[in-house]
């Protein structure tokens, strides 16, 4: 008979969390199920539903866990003074991150649930904690701040809409254009 090791509650959570992102960033908050999510990580729905006590909720901490991500990876960017200039490691940062699509995704629907009372609040205070730690932490002007996070936007659109993959004259400019003139780089970055 085979035995299972029991992961720790903290690393069980994290696993429910990561697989969360990924079903929730394919099917989107209304599309989605406990019961998917459950089986994304090798679990039973029950325990997702005690873990979390809702989707909602189980929701809410994937924004948290997205926002926090992002943070803690702008802010070893910040420390990691490798004589690139900050907006550039940033990028880096940002890029390497949202190469997990589960939360590219994910942000992206945090982002169109801005209206809803639980979801959108975490949505507009993450993406606000963003902007101030690009603009007091990284040093950011306002006006850089703004452009780096619309530039981000871009990227998150033209990678979840796939258009690196259109063979459209327009669209393949686009992609050229938003992942600073190398397709490659972001066809790999698509790739996964």
């Amino acid at each position: 008979m085979e035995t299972r090791q029991r992961l720790p509650a903290a690393e069980r959570r994290e696993s429910i969390l990561a697989a969360a992102s990924v079903v929730f960033g394919e099917r989107g908050y209304a599309g989605a199920t406990t019961d998917q999510i459950a089986v994304a990580a090798g679990i039973s729905q029950a325990y997702v539903v005690r873990t979390f006590g809702s989707k909602e909720a189980l929701f809410v901490e994937v924004a948290h866990r997205a926002v926090g991500r992002i943070e803690t990876a702008f802010r070893t960017a910040i420390a990691t003074d490798d004589g690139e200039p900050v907006d550039k490691r940033l990028g880096q940062a940002y890029l390497d991150l949202i190469a997990d699509r589960g939360i590219l995704l994910s942000l992206l629907h945090i982002f169109s649930l801005g209206n809803d009372p639980a979801i959108g609040p975490i949505g507009r205070d993450g993406f606000l904690a963003i902007y101030r730690l690009l603009r007091d932490e990284a040093g950011l002007s306002p006006e850089d701040a703004s452009h780096f996070l619309a530039e981000g936007m871009l990227i998150n659109t033209v990678l979840a809409l796939q258009l690196h993959d259109s063979d459209d004259p327009d669209a393949l400019e686009l992609v050229t254009n938003a992942c600073g003139g190398d397709l490659s780089r972001f066809r790999a970055l698509a790739a996964g």
